[in-house]
């Protein structure tokens, strides 16, 4: 799979941007554009909605409008053709840079663009680029930037069946099940990465990602030194996975224990390769325990202030773990605990982690 860089242009295109957005849709061999979430939970996510698109037009490629950040997930993503790589300021508009994008996006030739935010600006450069359908939620009073605009967004109250909706006829129904996610490493470059950290041993290779965004969504970090202490201690390879945002919290959790590996990093795919490598990954609910589950890896998800149900991968996990008992302001779905006292993580014990972690790894191992 190929990513183009950012302001580059295709020079491969076989498909003609002058096709009438009235094709047969059954003939019809322009490419797809996804303009999905950013996040990267939310991008593993729209691998489902790629899917649901190709049982519908297998000839049809599909492209993603990416980030450089998100950007190595593609290369694992099965039938994605390529990456659009431009990384457009969040919080504010900016004029000249949707016009380049819509250039680039022009020059492609696509048919479709499905706009899986709600934001005005999302649908702009496919507006600009002259894309024929445009599909998305009506959102932020889009009237224009989008032609094929779909309501109901706020009955649909998990984002994966908001974002896969947006690839089925407008009025089907939502199906019981959606096809899952998928990323598949090849074992080689899986084999390379172990060589070039070591890790090349028989012990099993336990991945932790302490991150998630929001403090609220973080299992304490002294959790995870006990975790990582006790896993560690049983002969097993303990490694942090994250962003540079998370090397705090790698090095606390490395600290106290040289034989515990920070592969924290600004390159995601350092992480991806990590968690494929991985007999065993504990994440909170976080973009990376979406890669984890995507990758296959037995993962264990910490839940706190967020519905498993909303929230949790599409893929199976090996444990889904939340505080026991009643919480009333669970779920709460803040970045902050607003009552102070972060119950629904305090409250999961070490214990109960660890054991269903070397649970996993025996399911594994067997």
């Amino acid at each position: 799979m190929e990513c183009y860089p950012e302001g580059s242009i295709s020079k491969s295109m076989n498909v003609s941007p002058r096709h009438s957005a009235r094709s047969n849709a059954r003939t019809d061999v322009r490419p797809i554009l996804i303009v999905p979430y950013m996040w990267i939970g939310d991008f593993v996510r729209c691998h489902s909605v790629l899917k649901v698109i190709k049982a519908q037009f297998p000839d049809r490629p599909v492209d993603f409008l990416t980030t450089a950040n998100n950007a190595p997930l593609l290369d694992y993503m099965p039938g994605a053709r390529k990456g659009i790589v431009w990384d457009l300021p969040r919080r504010r508009l900016a004029p000249a840079q949707h016009y380049a994008l819509a250039k680039l996006l022009h020059q492609e030739g696509y048919g479709q663009a499905l706009i899986m935010s709600r934001k005005w600006k999302a649908g702009l450069a496919p507006f600009l680029a002259g894309i024929p359908i445009r599909t998305g939620f009506f959102g932020e009073g889009r009237i224009g930037i989008l032609n094929d605009t779909r309501f109901g967004e706020r009955a649909l109250p998990r984002m994966i069946d908001r974002c896969a909706t947006l690839a089925l006829p407008k009025g089907a129904k939502v199906p019981p099940q959606w096809p899952l996610p998928e990323l598949t490493v090849p074992a080689a470059e899986l084999a390379a990465w172990r060589a070039r950290k070591s890790l090349t041993g028989k012990a099993p290779l336990i991945a932790l990602a302490p991150g998630a965004v929001g403090p609220s969504k973080r299992w304490p970090s002294s959790y995870f030194v006990e975790v990582a202490a006790r896993l560690s201690s049983t002969g097993a390879t303990v490694v942090v996975v994250g962003s540079p945002s998370e090397a705090p919290l790698a090095a606390e959790i490395c600290g106290q224990n040289p034989d515990i590996r920070d592969t924290t990093g600004a390159d995601l795919r350092n992480a991806i390769l990590a968690l494929g490598s991985a007999d065993v990954a504990i994440s909170n609910d976080s973009g990376l325990l979406h890669v984890a589950a995507a990758l296959g890896t037995s993962t264990i998800g910490i839940f706190g202030p967020t519905s498993p149900w909303h929230w949790a991968p599409l893929n199976p996990l090996a444990a889904v773990v939340q505080a026991d008992g009643e919480l009333d302001c669970r779920p709460c779905h803040k970045p902050v605990c607003y009552l102070g006292h972060h119950r629904c993580m305090r409250e999961i014990p070490a214990a109960k982690v660890l054991a269903l972690a070397q649970a996993a790894l025996a399911g594994v191992r067997a």
